[in-house]
């Protein structure tokens, strides 16, 4: 992943139009202080997290994080050992509130022998407004697969279409967990256009992903969990800010010991293959000033703020 600034284009226009904080909006969705362990392992740890209507919310975390754990017991289902969840101020388990949700597990799976446009009716029944069926493939770029059998699609295509059924009911929440994944780029991009355009509707999203920039086009706020506790969240340029790292890159034949040794230096990478030495430092001041008193031999110098992944290492490298 390239590094992006927090003003690059393309970061989308939900991260851009999201109203920080916005205390006046209702809360749709909140864990308070809770706690799920399997066996003897305890997967969260006092979570607690609060998403408001219209909201862009991205979960991030490495595997193994507690984040598929936490969503299933945030949409009703599992309980948690202790604490409390609420949905739309109600109990995630209650049919009533649940009416509310649109969701995409990370595994799931379409009966394989049922048509397209089938699936979107049989989902659509349980809503009493609906999107029509034609209008919600044609947003998920599948309009022409309407009488395809769900068995005869491609990764890419069951995987825009789980994503279409979770928004076909108009819900006010929708929870995507890796809703991206096995989709290549235009598909990826049909996808950000559809889910921009339901919270541009007003839908609140709560959103996680392994590919970051997912997370970078849709999410106004980022919400970070490292071994079952949130370790961070905030905006985006927040939660950058929150790692304190910069990247530096030059050319230079340097050993990597006379670099590590700079002022702020917490790792150099030899990207030979780009013909350039990447610095990760904390204190990029510091370590220009002190490349430059060192006298060591560089050139094309690019100075820039952490990326979001970057950010994610430096913050649950830190947490773990």
């Amino acid at each position: 992943m390239t590094e992006n600034d927090p003003d690059d284009a393309r970061v989308g226009d939900l991260a851009r139009a999201e109203v920080a904080d916005d205390t006046d909006a209702e809360v749709v969705a909140e864990l308070s202080d809770v706690h799920r362990s399997f066996g003897d392992h305890e997967v969260l740890r006092g979570v607690d997290l609060r998403v408001r209507a219209g909201e862009s919310v991205g979960l991030l975390g490495p595997n193994g994080a507690g984040k598929s754990t936490m969503l299933s017991i945030l949409t009703g289902l599992r309980r948690p050992d202790s604490g409390t969840a609420s949905l739309f101020g109600g109990s995630p388990t209650d049919p009533a509130m649940r009416a509310g949700l649109g969701v995409t597990p990370q595994a799931t799976a379409l009966p394989s022998a049922l048509r397209v446009r089938e699936v979107v009716a049989l989902v659509a029944g349980h809503y009493p407004d609906p999107i029509p069926t034609p209008e919600i493939l044609d947003r998920f770029g599948l309009a022409a697969k309407t009488d395809a059998q769900c068995g005869g699609l491609s990764g890419g295509q069951q995987r825009r279409l789980l994503v279409a059924l979770a928004l076909v009911g108009r819900p006010r929440l929708a929870v995507l967990d890796e809703p991206t994944t096995g989709l290549d780029l235009d598909a990826r991009d049909a996808l950000w256009a559809a889910l921009s355009r339901f919270h541009a509707e007003g839908g609140a999203l709560l959103v996680t992903s392994h590919y970051l920039e997912d997370v970078e086009r849709l999410a106004g706020r980022v919400v970070v969990l490292d071994e079952g506790r949130v370790v961070t969240q905030g905006s985006l340029a927040e939660v950058r800010s929150t790692a304190s790292m910069s990247t530096v890159r030059c050319r230079t034949d340097a050993a990597t010991e006379r670099l590590c040794a700079l002022a702020g230096v917490v790792e150099v990478r030899d990207e030979s293959a780009h013909g350039t030495v990447r610095i990760d430092t904390r204190d990029a001041d510091a370590t220009v000033t002190d490349l430059v008193r060192s006298q060591v031999e560089f050139t094309d110098l690019d100075v820039r703020p952490a990326s979001l992944e970057d950010a994610l290492r430096a913050i649950t490298g830190a947490a773990s």
